[in-house]
């Protein structure tokens, strides 16, 4: 059950970084973006503003499942099975360090 969710979780992963760089850039910081020209890429297909509309409600909708997956995992996680730390499987004693050799010839 957990796999098939994580695999999901990361089908949504990639399309939401997907449908994000799809999206027109509306700040200009680099000169791009935002005005006239620049290869509109789907042009052809709905008007700018559908097309913004279109990508905006299929990015909530996708965050909202991935919050929905992440949250569930979560709950999965911590209910599967015994909580296990690194810490309870360390030796009881660790191993004494030895100390450091003393050169026989002293070092000028």
């Amino acid at each position: 059950m957990s796999n098939v969710l994580l695999v999901i979780h990361l089908m949504l992963a990639v399309a939401m970084i997907g449908v994000v760089l799809l999206q027109r850039s509306e700040g200009g910081g680099l000169g791009i973006g935002g005005g006239g020209g620049g290869g509109g890429g789907m042009s052809g297909f709905l008007t700018g503003r559908g097309t913004a509309n279109l990508l905006t409600r299929a990015t909530a909708i996708l965050a909202g499942l991935f919050m929905m997956t992440s949250i569930t995992l979560t709950i999965l996680a911590s209910s599967a099975g015994e909580r296990r730390s690194i810490v309870d499987e360390l030796p009881a004693s660790a191993p004494a360090q030895e100390e450091p050799a003393i050169p026989s010839v002293p070092v000028q």
